[in-house]
C-alpha cells in the first residue's frame, strides 16, 4: 500500500509540474507575441524555441528527480523489511 502511495504522490507531482510549466510557457509565449509585435518573427520564434527548450530541460529533471526518489523509497523499503525478517528470525531461533 507504501508503494502505491508513493506512485500516486509522484504521478501528482508530475501532472502539476508539468501544468505549471504549459502555463508559464503559454504565458511567455503570449507576452512576447504582444510586445514584440513590430520585431521579426524570427525573434518571437527563437523565444518561443528557447522556452520550449526550457520546459523540456525542467519535465526532464523532474522526471529524473522523480524516478531517484522513488528508487531510494523502494531501496529503503527492501533494506527495512530485510533487516526486520533477519532480526525477527535471530530472535525466533536464539
Amino acid at each position: 500500500m507504501d508503494s502505491f502511495l508513493v506512485v500516486v504522490v509522484v504521478v501528482v507531482v508530475v501532472v502539476v509540474v508539468v501544468v505549471v510549466v504549459v502555463v508559464v510557457v503559454v504565458i511567455v509565449v503570449v507576452v512576447v507575441v504582444v510586445v514584440v509585435e513590430v520585431v521579426e518573427v524570427v525573434v518571437v520564434v527563437v523565444v518561443v524555441v528557447v522556452v520550449v527548450v526550457v520546459v523540456v530541460v525542467v519535465v526532464v529533471v523532474v522526471v529524473v528527480v522523480v524516478v531517484v526518489v522513488v528508487v531510494v523509497v523502494v531501496v529503503v523499503v527492501v533494506v527495512v523489511v530485510v533487516v526486520v525478517v533477519v532480526v525477527v528470525y535471530d530472535l525466533r531461533t536464539s
